[in-house]
């Protein structure tokens, strides 16, 4: 045989034995870690599905047209907000929303090629789940076909996308773009994308209580303020023209907090009274309770935000030992080198076996197969170390996700396309519950239903409530046993000291 082909079936040889394995076909179901794999099988079928969808299902006119006369207004000169009207009535969202229906104004004949605006949508789509499925990749949280079941079962979350072209997609995509960048530790630009997805439309100010307990413990009280004024600074830079010729109306157009929505359109409040839906009391109420739950969870989120801060640190500090030592093995050919070795230091390893210890009492409680945080991979016959360091991410996402939770829990009206606000952070809400998979699985179900009862009804509405207050309880209660187990670890390992 010649050795060409030699190599060739050695090659081969080893790609089966590899990946034509059940063992990896199972991983590729259940193993949080081969999550980039299968998000790339999520975004092909994601994109065909979505195609399918513009092609053989109606279009619904709902706020395109009117997005489309109130932009025409605009790009006629008028800058007064309160004379931005469409058939839906007057504009109500910040400047970030103009620019970019602008944008769609011209792209698609003056908004009349639907079909067309059909597609820039689920461009808008697919990137939103591409920025998704990489925070799920890096917390290595989830499994893999608990992202495919509710990525391909909702009706209402496609419809929202590419039937309906709602402006909450687009808010949400840049605050999905935002969260990837605050992982990657790149603040400014994190929050340059944050204040973007507010100028499009004010929901994402649900994450801000979170977001500045984030900054606190992650930059400092002074980076705390130069983030906070890069914020400020989009706002003021896109509302500009508006500022500076009608500046009331465009405040109170654009960020008016005292909205009152029409009652037949609730999908949470069904079960009230019209009269005690409108009824300020009623408002106040809900802040009174949005502020109370955003108490309750602010010290188990800073513990959170704490400890994620600490294993960043902790990353910074080990990263380069282990590259060193990689390096070290790759050139000498060995499995391992212990002249010369880079040791860490006492402190340094009791940290990381406790953060060890933690996560695998955390994960074996939720069912999961425990994953070594430091571990030797095989490649090209060396052992290579590894600490997957961006498992921390799990610290940072829950209090973000909560926090915008809590303000979806508390909002007075859900209209259908507020859906997407936290449809994307469900199963990792869920999966952040010490709750079985099938109970998970049962609330999912449950909220979809919800969402998809139209008109809502009563018993719909209720039953929302009921799925919220349960995941609430779900995620406190695993949030308050994980820091009170971590605290156990720490004490033990200073009294071994």
């Amino acid at each position: 045989m010649a050795p060409a082909t030699k190599s060739n079936n050695s090659k081969f040889a080893k790609f089966s034995k590899k990946y034509l394995t059940l063992n990896f076909i199972k991983s590729l179901i259940f193993d949080p870690a081969q999550l980039w794999i299968v998000s790339l099988l999520i975004l092909v079928a994601e994109l065909v599905l979505n195609v399918l969808i513009v092609h053989r299902v109606k279009y619904t006119e709902i706020d395109w047209t009117a997005y489309m006369q109130q932009i025409d207004t605009f790009l006629n000169g008028t800058l007064d907000y309160s004379k931005l009207h469409g058939d839906t009535g007057p504009l109500v969202y910040p400047a970030g929303h103009v620019y970019i229906y602008t944008a769609f104004y011209y792209l698609t004949s003056f908004g009349k090629n639907i079909r067309l605006g059909q597609y820039l949508f689920i461009g808008i789509y697919l990137m939103q789940m591409t920025l998704v499925l990489r925070l799920y990749t890096k917390c290595r949280k989830v499994p893999p076909y608990v992202l495919v079941i509710t990525a391909f079962t909702s009706y209402r979350v496609h419809s929202i996308y590419v039937l309906r072209l709602f402006n909450d997609p687009l808010a949400v995509l840049f605050l999905y773009m935002a969260l990837n960048l605050f992982m990657d530790q790149k603040w400014s630009l994190g929050s340059i994308a944050f204040s973007v997805a507010v100028s499009i439309k004010m929901n994402i100010l649900l994450f801000a209580p979170a977001l500045l307990l984030f900054y606190i413990t992650n930059v400092g009280y002074k980076g705390t303020f130069k983030q906070l004024s890069i914020c400020a600074a989009v706002q003021l830079l896109l509302g500009a023209p508006f500022l500076a010729t009608y500046p009331v109306e465009y405040i109170k157009g654009a960020f008016n907090l005292g909205r009152v929505f029409e009652h037949k359109w609730t999908v949470n409040y069904r079960f009230l009274p019209e009269e005690i839906f409108v009824d300020k009391k009623f408002h106040l109420a809900l802040l009174g309770v949005h502020l109370a739950l955003l108490a309750l969870f602010a010290t188990p989120s800073y513990k959170y935000f704490m400890n994620y801060f600490r294993l960043r640190q902790l990353e910074k500090q080990l990263q380069p030992q282990i590259d060193a030592e990689n390096r070290l093995k790759k050139t000498q050919k060995v499995k391992k080198s212990t002249k010369n070795e880079e040791k860490l230091t006492k402190d340094q390893q009791e940290f990381l076996n406790s953060f060890e210890k933690g996560l695998k009492k955390n994960m074996k409680q939720q069912g999961k197969q425990p994953e070594k945080v430091e571990e030797p991979i095989e490649e090209d016959s060396n052992q290579k170390y590894s600490v997957h360091f961006e498992q921390s991410t799990q610290l940072a996402l829950l209090p973000l996700f909560l926090s915008n939770f809590i303000g979806m829990i508390c909002c007075r009206s859900l209209h259908y396309q507020f859906y997407i606000w936290y449809f994307h952070s469900l199963p990792y809400l869920l999966w952040s519950t010490n709750f079985s998979t099938n109970v998970r699985f049962l609330l999912l179900f449950l909220i979809e239903l919800s969402w998809n009862t139209y008109p809502s009804t009563d018993f719909s509405s209720e039953l929302l409530h009921v799925c919220h207050i349960l995941v609430l309880i779900g995620i406190g209660r695993n949030m308050m046993k994980t820091l009170r187990q971590g605290q156990e670890v720490v004490d033990q390992s200073k009294k071994q000291k």
